[in-house]
């Protein structure tokens, strides 16, 4: 038999020394919320294989469909780039003896390196002159190469969940049927999964009758499979389908309910998308629209419309295919009648449920587990009363508060009866309505409109750029339940490490930053004191703590919402970490307002850029620095041991007067005037330093200025930790 290689043909070369690459994975139908990540991980993959095999290339572009997963690197280098690696050894004297023959050092250098030592060259280094190894690799012919890499290339891609279908053993979303590998125009021999390429792809299940289609670069390979009913570009389908959406609203004069979720769906589960309208019958209007919605998405993939006029729900949808016929009526007649059965068991599920009242499903949640370690759901609700208590107590001892404060009774009827829905039927059938219909179901039963929206409001914002809650009891809800969660998962010990958060407590932390800080329109709230007693709530509750979390519990789940605050001020206001971390370490964990700490990273942000501020915080570190390097008795600072005018005035500057006058714009939140107190301070310390020797020979004089720098030092952490600032020169 003939080697392979010698019957690969010669890649088309551009004039450059290039070729384009192409390479496809047909495979059975994977699942649509698999592609997209595949086809970042396989740029990704090989984006880095070329560098490390120093190939050079254009663009690295994947496609996408249900069936194949498509690779093509546009201008590859046809050639490795050459390398020369260089190491140097021992020195001169070491590697040859008197009569200048190799001792055993340069034997052994040259063996180690793996080149001949009469190839070790001599050269002249700052340290005199010592051995290199030269090595020089001139590189291979990329077809070469890529036969190596492309199969790794393949098999490093991972999926949620993976299968094996045949002897090779390779795990894979689904059973891998063809293989698609040019190089150049010229096939490259590459087996994955025991299926060998070439040249040959398949068009549209249905629309491309099962034919082969030969295929010889990227150009051809889209022209021939768009006549087999496939686009293989995933934003041409995305292009296609937001077109084929506005024409059928254009054209039935409804609007569309855009999500953006169902449109990637419909991308990612069509290889030729075709929309097409279809109805189902008036009657189930009368279950709520969130409902038919989430029916339709969830269950069929189909986008609602909505009355252009009215703006309500129409009994109308757009389903998009993947395929088209001659009589599109035949696949829009099957779309209805699955929705049909489907939107008749919603108003089913609806239709029970409105039999029982939310108040009469309370006490059925003593069944219902929240957590192994942290009881039921009835006890998370009643620790979310009681906290809900504290809460509102909190909100008004807090100082010129801008809006008014949520009503307790309100609060609680939400509280009490919030977590119910989790029994009915609607919410069993689909989670992710929880909340919502316990807000409906709450209007019908008679409760109040503020309680009612709490209620729905009580899971906003479901995700970090969610939607935030409407109303301030909706706000104080979803608080409670959020700090109770916390409080709780904390206290037994389950907390988030590295990417693992299996209880969503980052998401949470995300959520109680974004609603205190946000929203215009959000109360204000100790959150410190909101932290104290969710963890005492919990623990009153008799629930085991866990003992490597019995120490400061406090500062522990206070740290976790401070690095939500961090990304939140990162990413909204631009804030540097140093400034955000010279508020944070001098925050009180017992008490600290959300709102206060901002204006203050605001404030200490925008004096960073003035120009005395860097030459400011370089004297501050100098001083910083002294205090905590140097050991002194730590006495108070003695006025008669001055010695030289620059003490008395430096100390005048950090007196109680002076500190006096910043702690009160502090305590007024005008922190851009507490902070010109410190920017006073420049002249009196680069006038110290200049004048006096911190380290004196006389023991009282050198502690005296010890004392004083202590009290520089205490006047700006009055501030914030200014050690944390960085700067040039500090």
């Amino acid at each position: 038999m003939k080697k392979t290689s010698t019957k690969m043909a010669q890649p088309k070369a551009h004039s450059s020394g290039t070729a384009e690459l192409l390479l496809e994975i047909g495979v059975e139908e994977l699942p649509y919320q698999f592609i997209a990540p595949a086809l970042s991980s396989l740029t990704e993959q090989a984006a880095f294989s070329f560098g490390y095999h120093r190939l050079s290339s254009g663009s690295i572009n994947a496609y996408g469909t249900p069936r194949r997963l498509l690779l093509v690197v546009e201008r590859l280098a046809i050639h490795q780039a050459a390398f020369t690696n260089e190491a140097m050894g021992p020195s001169k004297s070491v590697a040859f003896d008197q009569a200048g023959k190799p001792t055993k050092a340069a034997i052994g250098f040259a063996r180690g390196q793996g080149v001949p030592v009469e190839s070790l060259r001599v050269r002249q280094t700052s340290r005199g002159e010592y051995l290199f190894a030269v090595k020089e690799d001139a590189g291979r012919p990329t077809k070469t190469v890529l036969l190596e890499i492309l199969p790794q290339i393949v098999g490093e891609l991972s999926f949620p969940k993976a299968m094996k279908w045949n002897e090779a053993g390779v795990r894979f979303a689904r059973p891998v049927r063809w293989l698609v590998a040019l190089y150049g125009g010229a096939v490259l021999p590459i087996e994955v999964a025991g299926i060998k390429a070439g040249n040959k792809t398949y068009g549209h299940r249905v629309m491309g009758n099962g034919k082969t289609i030969t295929v010889s670069d990227h150009l051809s390979y889209c022209r021939l499979l768009k006549r087999q009913g496939v686009l293989p570009d995933q934003e041409e389908r995305r292009v296609t389908i937001r077109e084929q959406l506005e024409k059928i609203c254009k054209g039935a004069g409804l609007g569309l309910n855009a999500d953006e979720d169902l449109l990637e769906q419909a991308v990612f589960t069509t290889e030729w998308p075709c929309a097409i309208l279809g109805s189902f019958k008036l009657e189930y209007l009368a279950v709520p629209s969130e409902v038919l919605i989430t029916s339709m998405k969830e269950h069929q993939g189909f986008f609602s419309l909505r009355d252009k006029k009215s703006g309500s729900l129409a009994a109308h949808f757009i389903a998009v295919a993947n395929n088209e016929l001659k009589n599109m009526s035949l696949i829009r007649e099957g779309n209805e009648r699955v929705l049909a059965a489907r939107l008749a068991d919603a108003k089913f599920f609806f239709d029970e449920d409105r039999k029982v009242r939310l108040e009469d499903r309370v006490k059925k949640l003593a069944g219902v587990t929240f957590h192994q370690k942290l009881g039921t759901m009835a006890q998370k609700q009643e620790r979310v009363s009681e906290l809900i208590e504290g809460i509102i107590e909190n909100i008004r001892n807090i100082v010129g508060h801008p809006i008014s404060s949520p009503d307790l009774s309100e609060c609680q009827r939400a509280a009490k009866i919030s977590k119910a829905d989790l029994l009915t039927g609607i919410v069993g059938e689909f989670p992710e309505l929880q909340g919502i219909m316990g807000g409906e179901y709450a209007k019908q039963d008679g409760e109040s409109l503020a309680v009612s929206q709490a209620i729905r409001d009580q899971y906003l914002p479901r995700s970090i750029e969610g939607e935030l809650p409407k109303t301030v009891e909706g706000q104080v809800l979803s608080l409670a339940d959020r700090l109770d969660s916390l409080a709780a998962f904390f206290h037994v010990g389950i907390i988030p490490t590295g990417s693992e958060d299996p209880y969503a407590l980052r998401r949470h932390a995300t959520a109680i930053v974004r609603i205190l800080l946000q929203d215009a329109e959000a109360i204000m709230l100790d959150l410190g004191q909101a932290v104290e007693n969710a963890r005492t709530i919990v623990a009153a509750s008799g629930f085991k703590a866990d003992p490597v979390q019995s120490g400061d519990a406090q500062r522990r789940l206070v740290e976790f919402l401070f690095e939500r605050v961090r990304h939140y001020a990162r990413t909204v206001h631009g804030l540097r970490d140093d400034v955000m971390n010279a508020v944070l370490y001098v925050a009180n964990p017992q008490s600290f307002e959300l709102h206060d700490l901002l204006e203050k990273m605001r404030a200490l942000q925008s004096m960073t850029v003035k120009p005395e501020f860097d030459s400011l915080i370089v004297g501050f570190k100098r001083a910083h620095r002294l205090v905590e390097k140097e050991q002194w008795d730590r006495k108070s600072v003695d006025p008669s041991r001055f010695l030289d005018p620059s003490e008395g005035r430096l100390h005048d500057s950090v007196s109680q007067k002076q500190r006096g006058k910043m702690t009160g714009f502090m305590r007024a939140g005008q922190y851009g005037y507490a902070i010109d107190y410190l920017v006073e301070l420049k002249p009196a310390i680069d006038a110290f330093f200049a004048a006096v020797m911190v380290n004196a020979d006389d023991p009282a004089v050198r502690s005296n200025r010890l004392s004083l720098l202590q009290e520089v030092d205490d006047f700006f952490n009055s501030f914030a930790d200014f050690s944390q600032i960085v700067v040039q020169g500090s």
